[in-house]
């Protein structure tokens, strides 16, 4: 075994480097001292709900393309083939649901926090419930995500390892607590702009080195990297059609539909139609973005063959593997080592920023505005822009515990990947039964967290290698285009000889780890609704109007009105009132009796008494009607080897 080979940079690439850092950073100075200059919460936290559909979208992307997942999918396709690609099927129920379900109620509630819905929906307690996992999940998660692309860099290149995470870490939360939600959108489109930039330069490169497109397929063809479609539908293989496409929608819809980091880009739009529209111009990025991944896996293959540097030694894990051929192929071209740094440390950094953003905003919304109620505009937005510099310390802080613990980041990851199910499932709980209740909902949350820690930790101590001997061990990182959620998973690669297939709560443990999130989130559904009939369902005059997608209703359609009466069937979703554009931003608000309704709902209500008033604002309302937005949290999985 050879040593680890490290490449050199050279200046062109630090300026580069250094290049993409002050960009990010002008971008958030630029926001600070310009328009409203973040003077209130409303601009500092929603971007004013002024975004429009480009911004959006490409924050959308960004925010959950980590550098994690950069690293991860060339190499997963580089070992396993491009049975990954595969996931683009679950793109498109991943995106349409949230689209047309959890964007127009969010969005018609006119919220700040996505647990702001829980309150509205359940009772404060769901709410705080709901927002403490959504900051332990964020916290832990985002040392790991800006230490671990750093790591590789640093075993690879000598790139100085605190100087990057120092570097990041404070130009992120320089930009995030100055320039607020703007700042953080406009920055993921030019960050976005450079990793693709980045990658494609690396497949360009590689593949006319390789022999061109053609050659690299047919090298990747003859060595079984082409995978047909596995319609196996045993749920412990890895990857399966079925796992990748069906698994896959419920890791888009915790990422996508309920992520607070998402919620907030759809509900800083400026209607409700480009939220929508935000959606779908995602669909087609993400499209890309997973070609992009796999083709880079592929034009390893044609250059390294079965014969990979982690086998001989160069690189000891397989983020380092891509570092490293990026590095070989670049070897003679300087400055392209440095744009691809550059792509990686955006998706690092479009990551945090997201992140720091949100946190500061549930924090805000969720923990402190319900107990101080009368504190000033002005105050508030200050005491924002210090918990996104806090949380931007605090992200540091868990970066250098990350660097003590080594091993622990997999847990990390891990820990990540297994809240987002849970979460998702106690929006789906809210959103589609109305009989459900707080308690049922609490104690799901409970059960759906218990369960998900039961498997993943279950499942990590089982892959610990025991005194026989086991097979080789290989580290995946699996390249879930996401950002915020990840999974660390261990991954056998099966020597030659088949393993007998586990039964019992081995099988359990084994279940691929696609099918976590739908698994854990329809645990919190089924304990919910099962406690909720126990300690007496809601009656349908309980709840808030507008916090019920009325997708029941659709279903049973067949049945008598009274029955579907009996089922809470009937409520309609929140209208789509057009002065709302015309109105001052009104929260809803519960009234003592529990009922809650908000500015929107009464104007819709009063519609006929309205209409002569409403007649003149129509106008320019009609260029701003209010549309659905949505997103979807999932927990992106990430496979590393022990």
């Amino acid at each position: 075994m050879g040593e680890v080979v490290q490449m050199h940079f050279t200046t062109v690439d630090y300026v580069i480097f250094v290049l993409l850092l002050v960009a990010s950073a002008g971008i958030g100075l630029f926001y600070a001292f310009s328009g409203g200059r973040q003077r209130t919460t409303q601009e500092f936290l929603m971007a004013d709900r002024s975004m429009s559909c480009l911004p959006v979208s490409l924050s959308l992307l960004a925010t959950f393309q980590s550098a994690v997942a950069i690293l991860g999918a060339p190499s997963e396709v580089y070992t396993f083939g491009t049975q990954y690609w595969f996931l683009g099927c679950s793109y498109f129920l991943g995106l349409l649901i949230p689209a047309h379900v959890f964007i127009p109620v969010f969005y018609r509630l006119r919220l700040s926090s996505a647990y702001e819905y829980l309150e509205l929906r359940f009772n404060k307690t769901v709410r705080i419930c709901g927002t403490v996992t959504f900051i332990f999940q964020m916290v832990i998660y985002m040392g790991v995500v800006l230490y671990a692309p750093a790591l590789a860099l640093n075993a690879v290149t000598g790139f100085d390892l605190w100087g990057a995470v120092l570097a990041m870490g404070l130009v992120c939360t320089l930009y995030t607590a100055l320039g607020g939600l703007k700042a953080v959108m406009w920055t993921d489109v030019f960050q976005t702009v450079v990793m693709f930039a980045g990658q494609l330069a690396v497949i360009v490169v590689g593949a006319s080195q390789a022999g061109g497109i053609a050659e690299v397929w047919r090298k990747a063809n003859n060595g079984s990297r082409i995978a047909g479609l596995d319609l196996n539908p045993d749920p412990l293989e890895r990857h399966t059609f079925w796992t990748l496409s069906v698994g896959g929608v419920f890791l888009m819809l915790a990422l996508y539909g309920v992520n607070q980091a998402q919620v907030q880009r759809y509900l800083s739009s400026r209607t409700e139609k480009e939220a929508v529209m935000s959606c779908y111009v995602v669909f087609p990025c993400q499209q890309i973005v997973l070609c992009l991944g796999c083709l880079m896996g592929l034009v390893m293959f044609a250059r390294y063959g079965e014969d990979s540097p982690l086998d001989k030694g160069y690189v000891k894990t397989n983020d380092q593997m891509v570092l490293y051929f990026v590095m070989d192929v670049f070897r003679d071209l300087p400055g392209l080592p440095g744009l691809f740094v550059a792509c990686l440390f955006s998706g690092a950094l479009s990551t945090i920023s997201s992140a720091f953003n949100s946190l500061a905003t549930v924090t805000m919304e969720d923990l402190i505005k319900p107990y101080f109620p009368n504190m000033t505009e002005s105050k508030a937005t200050l005491l924002s822009k210090g918990l996104a510099l806090a949380y931007g310390l605090i992200c540091l802080a868990m970066a250098y515990l990350a660097s003590i613990m080594g091993s622990v980041l997999q847990a990390a990851f891990s820990i990540f990947g297994m809240v987002g199910g849970p979460l998702l499932g106690l929006f789906c709980l809210g959103m589609f039964f109305p009989w459900a209740n707080s308690i049922g909902a609490v104690v799901g949350l409970v059960a759906g967290l218990a369960m998900a820690f039961w498997i993943g930790i279950g499942s990590f101590v089982m892959r610990m290698p025991g005194p026989t001997p086991v097979p080789p061990l290989n580290s995946t990182i699996s390249p879930l285009f996401d950002n915020m959620t990840t999974t660390v998973m261990t991954s056998l690669v099966s020597a030659a000889t088949a393993k007998p297939r586990p039964t019992g709560v081995e099988a359990l443990y084994s279940l691929s780890y696609m099918w976590y999130s739908a698994h854990n989130s329809t645990t919190v559904v089924v304990v919910g609704l099962i406690v909720s009939l126990l300690t007496g369902p809601m009656k349908e005059k309980e709840l808030t109007p507008g916090t019920v997608f009325p997708v029941l209703g659709t279903l049973l359609f067949f049945l008598p009105e009274r029955y579907r009466e009996k089922l809470c069937c009937v409520t309609p979703l929140a209208y789509k009132p057009k002065e709302i554009s015309a109105q001052p931003y009104q929260p809803a608000k519960k009234d003592r009796n529990g009922a809650a309704h908000c500015k929107e709902d009464t104007v819709s209500e009063d519609k006929e008494a309205e209409s002569e008033r409403a007649q003149t604002e129509e106008d320019e309302a009609e260029t701003r009607v209010i549309q659905p937005s949505c997103k979807l949290t999932t927990h992106t999985v990430q496979e590393t080897a022990l």
